[in-house]
């Protein structure tokens, strides 16, 4: 396993990461899953948790909490908060609010007395950074969490939030967690240069592209990841965009045939071979799903196989840009963009 700093922070953090996003009901694994999953990530030497409280509703963090009971200090726990929870409107966003409640419930879930990083799932075009970031700074000097990151940010909130935090003398945020996969590479263009330019860690998600990459989904093959099931219209191969990215798997399987990697190791060593990424969080929801992933911890992809990929899917470009969850919300509601 390879360590890195994560960002400014001085902590040192593995490159890779567990998600626990599958933990619980939506991933359907049972709390002695969960804890052989830690048992083994901890013993491969990955070092970093991420979980959130929407993750099956809180089930993600409470089989976290029991997993890790007796070694809380030897691990960086890492969870998120504002994607809803629940139908009441409040229950939900970045306010002071909402924020002071949902850690404690978070902490209350994972067993422990503070986070070592709390990020701000999406950002809420409702709250003013100042609102945020007050709250974060206020919890993060009472000792309920050590730093606070956001996740998905577009780059021009990245940079607002910095400027918000300079203005206010507030804390900063000190990651970034955002998708990024040899299928998704638009973060490139504009998230990744300005998270370099203010010294942020970068934490990956879904760098196997949701199976897209894991081997799982080939030609003429049955689709056999979980996903295909909770979102069967991201892996319809009759929609123009999925039909370009099997292009692009099957391509890049020929790649990492000739370089002698499985598919995962090709994924996960392109995301971690980025200057500006810290790790890429893995999500796995079998012990198989795990081992095969472990297998890229020390995965160190050439210059040949990173120009090969560049072939196949150029910098910066998006093969499934409306999948990325990071639209201004003025696109997606016309009311935004009319007087």
């Amino acid at each position: 396993m390879q360590y890195r700093t994560l960002g400014r922070t001085g902590v040192q953090v593995s490159t890779l990461v567990l998600g626990a996003m599958n933990f619980g009901s939506l991933g359907r694994t049972t709390q002695d899953e969960a804890t052989a999953m830690v048992d083994a990530a901890l013993e491969a030497g990955i070092n970093l948790i991420d979980t959130a409280d929407m993750y099956s509703q809180g089930e993600s963090e409470e089989l976290v909490g029991k997993a890790i009971a007796g070694r809380r200090d030897d691990l960086v726990l890492a969870t998120k908060a504002s994607m809803p929870m629940g139908d009441e409107r409040n229950h939900r966003g970045g306010s002071r609010r909402w924020l002071v409640t949902e850690l404690d419930n978070s902490l209350r879930r994972l067993g422990v007395d503070h986070v070592d990083l709390y990020q701000i799932h999406r950002w809420d075009p409702t709250a003013s950074d100042e609102e945020t970031l007050s709250a974060l700074t206020d919890l993060q000097r009472a000792g309920k969490l050590r730093y606070f990151g956001s996740s998905t940010f577009p780059a021009y909130r990245i940079v607002q939030a910095e400027w918000a935090a300079r203005e206010h003398h507030l804390s900063r945020y000190v990651t970034e967690q955002p998708s990024y996969s040899i299928l998704q590479r638009g973060i490139e263009t504009h998230v990744l240069p300005v998270t370099e330019q203010y010294g942020l860690g970068v934490l990956a998600w879904s760098p196997l592209a949701s199976g897209w990459l894991s081997g799982a989904v080939r030609e003429g093959r049955e689709v056999t990841t979980n996903r295909s099931t909770i979102m069967p219209q991201r892996f319809d191969t009759a929609l123009p965009a999925n039909r370009a990215r099997l292009e692009a798997v099957e391509r890049l399987a020929k790649v990492a045939v000739e370089a002698g990697l499985t598919m995962i190791q090709l994924a996960l060593g392109f995301v971690t071979a980025h200057p500006a990424v810290t790790s890429a969080i893995i999500g796995p929801r079998t012990m198989d799903h795990l081992h095969s992933q472990l297998a890229a911890a020390d995965t160190v992809l050439s210059d040949d196989v990173l120009d090969a990929i560049d072939e196949i899917v150029a910098p910066g470009v998006d093969l499934a840009a409306h999948e990325k969850f990071d639209t201004p919300p003025a696109l997606l509601d016309p009311s935004l963009r009319r007087r």
